[in-house]
């Protein structure tokens, strides 16, 4: 009997011990992440798709995958949970769709850093690291369902940054441990820089096995709304919060009208046209938070203790971050997004400019962080009132006219999301140790296409 002649059939073959996925329905469904927010990205992937996917349970079962895709040339897409924006996760050259999800184990805390493998949840990571005092110092709004690889190779920031700046800042990513994509792989150990270097890369540049992460300690994080009347007060309320270093927060989110009102789980503490402010803040921080509330006319419409919030499930960190945008297209599919990023020190009256600029159609949606240098300012994923790409790219232009960094969400290309639009030496030299062949997720990095 003649072997299996196409790649994808000799891989089923040869590995039929794997966990494969065989239905072509969940096959489509996992060659997809949520790209679809933009309209853009939404047209320029439709119909890529995985041959194939499988999902590994353990380490030997990863290395003779990686090592027969070499061996055939078969394209590998890492995917965690598919939670990201950009089209991380979507194969543009068909092979293999490699869902990490069932490789998920933690591993340990000691002290202040804790480690798991890269399909861990982040939620199951913080149920595990809460026994010992610490949690996660970043989560997305997606934490519930995104994986600890997803987020160290696609995301940014989230809830947490505003104590300990994007995920990229010193400290807060310690190591990684990963495969190359090779006929004879290798496990090798990064640490420090030399792990960033893997960091928002969407997997084009190494298969990550297991994450070492900086953790924070656990407090008993209260959530409250805060809506205002007055645009500049809501801002200069969350501003105010940010900066104040003696109320102990994980969150501070601006909601400017109307986003609010698109809010329709959260309608009953939602006047409508008001602005809105949601804080998690610790217990003991409550008292000089009112302070700041009371000084800036707003009212507190809802407030829920940590313990209201375990035993409910429900928190309003996932109306922050992307899930504003994802609760907002709920409601109106005629809806995209931005990614900006204001000057620290200049962030309020950067705000209050874009505002006045295009607010209407442009609605103005910040997140309070501390930038890798550890200064406060803003970030925003502002929701776009979406008619044409062309009027799209006039809108990323204004801001970037008027000082305003744009991380363009509307690109499947690395560089062109990132606003340098270049990526280092070091970069490179770590894509040529790590995936020689070119097989991790091809056609999403142009330095690598061109050479």
């Amino acid at each position: 009997m003649n072997a299996p002649a196409h790649p994808i059939e000799q891989l089923h073959a040869e590995l039929a011990d794997l966990d494969w996925v065989t239905d072509e329905g969940r096959i489509t469904r996992l060659s997809q992440d949520f790209s679809w927010f933009s309209p853009v990205l939404k047209r320029q992937l439709e119909g890529k798709r995985a041959a194939a996917v499988v999902r590994p349970r353990n380490e030997d079962e990863i290395r003779r995958l990686v090592s027969l895709c070499a061996r055939l040339r078969v394209p590998i897409t890492v995917r965690g949970s598919g939670t990201g924006n950009y089209g991380q996760a979507v194969p543009l050259q068909g092979g293999v769709v490699l869902d990490m999800s069932g490789y998920n184990a933690f591993l340990w805390v000691r002290g202040g850093t804790g480690r798991a493998q890269a399909g861990i949840r982040l939620g199951d990571f913080d149920k595990a690291a809460k026994p010992h005092g610490q949690e996660l110092r970043c989560i997305p709004s997606t934490f519930r369902s995104a994986t600890l690889g997803g987020l160290f190779g696609g995301g940014f920031g989230g809830v947490g940054s505003i104590n300990y700046g994007p995920l990229a800042a010193r400290g807060n990513i310690l190591g990684v441990r990963a495969i190359t994509i090779e006929e004879e792989p290798q496990f090798i150990e990064l640490c420090g820089p030399e792990a960033l270097l893997m960091h928002h890369m969407w997997g084009t540049n190494g298969l990550v096995l297991e994450v070492e992460v900086g953790l924070a300690p656990v407090h008993d994080w209260m959530e409250n709304i805060v809506t205002f009347g007055s645009f500049d007060e809501a801002l200069e309320f969350g501003d105010a919060v940010a900066r104040a270093p003696g109320i102990v927060k994980k969150e501070v989110c601006l909601l400017a009208a109307p986003i609010p009102d698109y809010m329709k789980q959260l309608a009953n503490y939602l006047p409508a046209g008001c602005h809105a402010v949601i804080v998690a803040a610790a217990s003991s921080s409550e008292v000089p938070l009112l302070e700041l509330v009371a000084q800036y006319q707003g009212t507190v419409t809802y407030r829920k203790t940590a313990e209201e919030i375990a035993a409910s499930n429900r928190t309003l960190l996932e109306y922050t971050w992307n899930h504003t945008t994802l609760n907002a297209l709920k409601v109106d599919k005629g809806i995209t997004y931005l990614q900006s990023a204001f000057v620290a020190g200049q962030h309020v009256e950067q705000v209050k400019r874009m505002e006045k600029l295009l607010g209407g159609e442009v609605l103005m949606h910040t997140e309070f962080i501390r930038n890798m240098d550890g200064l406060l300012t803003c970030t925003a994923l502002q929701l776009v009132k979406f008619t044409t790409e062309e009027r799209l790219q006039e809108i990323m232009q204004i801001h970037r006219d008027n000082g305003v960094r744009i991380n363009d969400p509307h690109v499947f290309i690395v560089e062109d999301g990132k606003a340098g639009g270049e990526l280092s030496p070091a970069v490179l030299d770590i894509k040529r140790r790590f995936d020689p062949l070119n097989l991790l997720n091809p056609g999403k990095v142009r330095a690598w296409m061109d050479a």
